[in-house]
């Protein structure tokens, strides 16, 4: 396996690949699917038809997060695909809402594999070898065939604007596997994949999103938010804050002058004030610097806004990274 830089700039630059199996995936299933997923979560997924995507924010009724998930339509079903570990808690959430509607909500976590495929070249890799039609949005979701294998082929912007996951039965995760093994694809680490989502500036559900966390405090609002969906779960909050034009605290990268990688929980102060905590960091080769996703205040949060800490200078910086 390459080094971390050259991994980083295949999933950038090339073409990179990293099996991410395990990720959180759950299928919803019946005639009112699309009606009860609506009625849960910020974007508007009655809209979608088979092929498209979305971002979205789960909300309780507080209009909290409960959850950062990515939405992709297939002809006879929803799938919903997020951070690992989170079926447990996601499932129950919107089967408490479910009363008569024809919706069914299975857990496809160890049912599906999916493959991470990254990089400019991506694309053009999986044309040539994909049977069917690739995605045509920036969420999207096609089913056909790669090596002779029933997949899912998922365009999702993870780890650079040219990402993709294939999603297989986990029976056949070795065959893609193997596939890739035989292209000009560089193996990547589940290190190297973490700088590329921070770079990227892509939240975690769990690490940078917690129920603690209003929508619009993640700086997603014309990815993940419709403010003309009307009536869901959590609505007023999210229409509220919206009337109010801004929140106090929004998640920006951080690019740091020193060496230390900062460790999440990372708190940073300005005249005794704290105006910023990190929730994700690594080192990021492209930048030769410390990066970090942190919560930031209002009032410090303008790009180019240098924060002054004990592990030297931090730069307030849009992301994703041009």
């Amino acid at each position: 396996m390459s080094d971390l830089a050259s991994q980083c700039g295949a999933l950038r630059d090339g073409m990179g690949y990293c099996d991410l199996s395990g990720r959180t995936q759950i299928e919803l299933t019946g005639e009112d699917r699309s009606k009860v997923l609506h009625g849960l979560c910020t974007n508007d997924i009655n809209r979608l038809t088979s092929g498209d995507g979305s971002e979205a924010f789960l909300t309780n009724v507080q209009g909290k997060t409960t959850g950062y998930v990515n939405v992709f339509c297939r002809e006879a079903s929803l799938v919903i695909d997020t951070a690992p570990g989170l079926a447990g808690e996601i499932i129950p959430a919107l089967d408490r809402y479910v009363i008569r509607e024809d919706v069914k909500l299975v857990d496809r976590t160890n049912d599906w594999a999916e493959v991470l495929v990254s990089g400019s070249q991506a694309s053009g890799l999986l044309a040539s070898h994909f049977v069917g039609s690739m995605p045509d949005s920036r969420i999207g979701i096609s089913d056909g065939t790669i090596a002779h294998v029933q997949v899912q082929l998922r365009c999702l912007p993870y780890t650079s604007p040219e990402c993709f996951f294939l999603c297989c039965d986990l029976s056949h995760r070795s065959s893609i596997v193997a596939w890739l093994r035989q292209t000009d694809a560089i193996e990547c680490d589940q290190e190297a994949v973490n700088v590329a989502r921070i770079e990227m500036g892509i939240p975690i559900y769990g690490q940078d999103v917690t129920v603690d966390n209003l929508p619009q405090e993640l700086a997603r609002d014309e990815l993940a938010i419709s403010f003309t969906k009307g009536c869901y779960l959590g609505q007023e909050t999210v229409a509220r804050i919206d009337a109010l034009g801004h929140v106090n605290r929004r998640l920006l990268g951080l690019k740091f002058s020193g060496e230390t990688v900062p460790p999440p929980g990372t708190g940073i102060a300005v005249d005794g004030k704290q105006v910023a905590e990190i929730t994700s960091s690594c080192f990021s080769p492209r930048l030769e610097a410390p990066l970090a996703l942190a919560f930031v205040r209002q009032g410090s949060s303008k790009p180019g806004t240098i924060l002054q800490c004990p592990l030297g200078e931090a730069e307030v910086v849009d992301l994703p990274m041009r």
